[in-house]
């Protein structure tokens, strides 16, 4: 390869790279303008058993016991939490009925097999929405290695109930234990900082929406439309097919800093 070919590839790549960061700078930017943080809000008597929370388990014992104190923590709009495990062996069905005795909200089933054309991760959350109580008017998937901390629930519901969300994701505060972590977390967000908007920013397009599984919040009537999670059957990424999915079909859709 001559001179002039490594002087075109090296001006191609220079070209690229000022692009990515000139995307990256002008979402920057906006983030200066986007929706702050949620704050704590304390609960109110017209969220009295509004929500059923569903967590899909597999083996998850050495993780699940702050999700779990986080959970029983959460006030009177929580009327259920609805563990799905799915045939975990290392007894994590053990630590869900040790806290359901402590808690009666907390309710352990078992999904079915794994039907063709699922992954496992939906196929849990959409058998925890099939077994929720018709009274609820909200789902919360929550899983099994978050912390949730107390007022989470009514801090959601408020938000998404006063700026007209039907399905609302947080973005969360991660803690980092490995160095590992501390390289490859940073470059994963400017990664998704790169293909989608800032937390708090709203998304016009479905194409761009971002959403976040770890703590996701769907009106039941929305997610009773969109056919549960079938839509996002075999997806790995179940959470960001399902938001687009409701976007697309015209629902509101959140993607806000819950740090």
């Amino acid at each position: 390869m001559n001179l002039t070919a490594l002087a075109a590839i090296a001006l191609i790549l220079l070209l690229c790279q000022g692009t990515a960061t000139l995307i990256l700078l002008a979402r920057l930017f906006k983030g200066a303008t986007r929706r702050p943080p949620l704050v704590k809000q304390e609960p109110t008597p017209d969220l009295l058993g509004k929500v059923s929370i569903v967590v899909p388990t597999l083996n998850e014992v050495e993780r699940i016991a702050p999700c779990l104190e986080g959970l029983t923590r959460q006030s009177y709009p929580v009327r259920e939490i609805i563990v799905v495990d799915s045939n975990s062996e290392d007894g994590t069905p053990e630590l869900v009925k040790e806290a359901g005795f402590f808690d009666p909200r907390f309710r352990l089933t078992n999904d079915p097999p794994l039907p063709p054309g699922w992954v496992g991760r939906p196929w849990a959350l959409h058998n925890g929405f099939l077994e929720s109580s018709e009274h609820s008017e909200w789902i919360l998937g929550i899983d099994a290695d978050t912390r949730p901390q107390p007022g989470l629930v009514e801090t959601m519901v408020k938000a998404a109930e006063e700026e007209g969300y039907d399905l609302l994701s947080l973005s969360p505060q991660f803690i980092l234990q490995d160095p590992g972590e501390w390289w490859l977390q940073p470059a994963l967000l400017m990664t998704l900082l790169y293909r989608c908007e800032s937390a708090g920013v709203r998304q016009p397009r479905p194409e761009t929406v971002m959403a976040n599984g770890q703590c996701f919040l769907v009106r039941r009537s929305v997610l009773a439309e969109l056919g549960g999670y079938q839509g996002a059957a075999s997806s790995f990424c179940d959470d960001v097919t399902l938001a687009r999915q409701a976007a697309r079909a015209g629902f509101s859709v959140g993607f806000l800093d819950g740090s």
